[in-house]
């Protein structure tokens, strides 16, 4: 059966750059700086993927982010889901991941979840118009989700009829 999340022509970026972001596949080789990230701000990290996450545990080792990062690079290459690190544009700090999903909805294409280290907050919003805009400029989506972020999490349980 053919993958109905993106049109087999699309092809999907394997970087990205804007002002202050760059983007690239969320694979092993990026493990050391992206488990920095994660447990720098660990605590505010769990529920970016629902009131009921608790991604990242405390104790969650190098060893698991690497298998965790491993599985959305086959992801990407299977090309059911599309994950991203960010850095900053010098490409040494790791600031965060964005995460491209087939919709649970089908009143959406997709949903995105993102995060941003604490020490950068400051570039939450930033992050969040930019990952929307390139998603509608460059991607075959139309409706796009962002639960947690512009869907209340109690609204997107009652999208998705788990309440």
């Amino acid at each position: 059966m053919p993958n109905l999340f993106i049109p087999e022509s699309f092809e999907p970026p394997i970087i990205f750059d804007s002002e202050h972001f760059h983007f690239r596949v969320l694979e092993e080789e990026v493990a050391e700086l992206d488990f920095e990230a994660v447990m720098s701000s660990q605590k505010r990290l769990q529920g970016v993927f629902g009131p009921k996450s608790m991604w990242p545990k405390s104790n969650m080792t190098l060893e698991e982010n690497i298998a965790s990062l491993k599985v959305h690079k086959r992801e990407f290459d299977s090309r059911d889901a599309f994950a991203y690190s960010v850095f900053n544009n010098s490409k040494k700090k790791c600031l965060g991941s964005v995460y491209i999903d087939p919709s649970q909805s089908s009143n959406y294409d997709c949903e995105v979840y993102l995060w941003i280290r604490d020490d950068n907050i400051f570039l939450d919003n930033e992050l969040y118009q930019i990952v929307f805009n390139w998603l509608q400029e460059a991607w075959p989506f139309s409706k796009i989700a962002f639960p947690g972020r512009d869907i209340l999490w109690e609204d997107w349980a009652i999208e998705l009829n788990v309440v």
